[in-house]
């Protein structure tokens, strides 16, 4: 049953009064979403191998569906118009085709979102990263942000699940909270800090905040700036379960400046000799 406007308002502001009060948005860190092993290799589970530039040709989209399978990314992130492609390249490995939806700022209408969603699991999407409406965020309008967010989860029930872009750098802390709260109740299964498009990318701080938000159930993808294996660790401490990355290669390949860490990935790069120094080569071919 729909929520009136006074009910949604009211849940709305419970949770944000809750979260506000036990984290003082945001000081006390939220439970890490990390399980299990952190060590270099093991991170590729978390990312998102993503390629949203305008100018990429078929060609660059190939490569980052071939280097995904290679390295068991999470999924692979484009823009809509590739997204049946990059589904056929996917085929049978364990790699989710995804693309985004509303991107990069949010602004079309509930209806154009909903039309672009049900497009791309027609071709082949199997989540989709849709940008939030910032300007009815701005303008206290949650029952449209709601209504925004239901229309493509309705559109792709049952075949993608759907993981709503905050563009946290837009938002005060109050705003987030409820964000992430209206994703919630809209059904969405992930919120994501941002486009990387826009004048910020992901905090230490704003995952927390989403994780605190959201609780356990519910997905928190940082994306926007992440780009190397500390970065990472630090996303995941803090309560990132899903990492939007083009660096992906970068962060399994494992700390900055720590050859003696080196730890092989398979890359193909190293014949005869390793570049770090750190591994020796026993096969002439992966």
């Amino acid at each position: 049953m729909a929520l009136e406007m006074n009910e949604l308002n009211e849940i709305i502001r419970k949770v944000t009064e809750e979260v506000c009060s036990r984290y003082g948005v945001c000081d006390t860190p939220a439970a890490s979403a990390a399980g299990g092993s952190m060590d270099p290799a093991s991170l590729a589970k978390y990312i998102d191998h993503t390629l949203l530039k305008p100018e990429a040709s078929v060609e660059d989209i190939k490569k980052v569906c071939d280097e995904a399978k290679k390295y068991h990314f999470a999924s692979v992130c484009v823009n809509p118009s590739y997204i049946r492609y990059v589904a056929e390249q996917l085929s049978g490995s364990d790699v989710t085709p995804c693309c985004v939806i509303g991107f990069p700022f949010g602004t079309q209408t509930p209806e154009a979102k909903r039309f672009e969603a049900q497009d791309a699991v027609t071709n082949g999407a199997r989540e989709v990263d849709m940008v939030i409406n910032v300007g009815a965020i701005k303008s206290r309008d949650w029952h449209l942000v709601k209504r925004d967010i239901e229309g493509v989860v309705e559109a792709t029930r049952g075949r993608a699940a759907v993981k709503v872009i905050l563009e946290t750098c837009l938002l005060t802390d109050e705003e987030k909270v409820k964000a992430c709260t209206v994703s919630k109740l809209a059904g969405a299964a992930f919120v994501k800090t941002s486009t990387g498009y826009s004048k910020g990318g992901a905090t230490v701080e704003d995952v927390q905040l989403m994780r605190a938000t959201v609780g356990p159930e519910m997905g928190v993808k940082a994306s926007g700036g992440i780009r190397t294996y500390e970065d990472a660790v630090a996303m995941i401490k803090a309560g990132a379960n899903r990492l939007g990355a083009s660096a992906g290669i970068k962060i399994i390949a494992g700390p900055s400046g720590s050859s003696g860490d080196h730890q092989c990935i398979n890359c193909g790069t190293c014949k005869t000799q390793c570049p770090t120094g750190a591994c020796t080569i026993v096969k002439n071919s992966y």
